[in-house]
């Protein structure tokens, strides 16, 4: 496992609600150097499309360590091919396309949303999990 790593949306968002939770922890560990995120445009995308909905005003967003994240990221020209298998949500097999594409971990606080059936050699770990690997590995998070 890599310490590469494709955010999905509610990682973000989470860690924007909620600082000090196990998400804020993966971006500070990505703000630090520890963890490199993997991004493409379309991803890009979609992080400032969610985060600048009228609901999340309240929390100030978009955080302002977004931006950083992104440009500290290890980024894609382009986005990778689609992926070849249909899962519960169409719009979120990008996510799966480019950590395959690169070799990243897909950190997802929603794991139904990438069933193992079409995950085919991409590691999916909740928060939690990828915060355990990274303990695990010797990375102080």
């Amino acid at each position: 496992m890599s310490i590469l790593a494709v955010l999905d949306t509610n990682v973000i968002v989470s860690a924007g609600i909620r600082p000090g939770s196990i998400p804020a922890r993966i971006v500070e560990a990505i703000l630090d150097g520890t963890v490199m995120p993997v991004v493409c445009p379309a991803i890009g995308q979609e992080y400032y499309n969610v985060v600048t909905r009228s609901k999340f005003v309240r929390w100030d967003f978009p955080p302002v360590w977004l931006a950083g994240l992104i440009d500290m990221a290890h980024r894609l020209d382009q986005d990778p091919p689609p992926w070849p298998l249909i899962g519960p949500d169409p719009d979120d097999l990008i996510f799966l396309a480019l950590a395959h594409a690169t070799g990243a971990t897909l950190v997802t606080g929603n794991t139904t949303d990438f069933p193992k059936r079409i995950r085919k050699d991409v590691v999916v770990m909740t928060p939690s999990a990828y915060v355990q690997h990274l303990t695990a590995i010797g990375h102080q998070i």
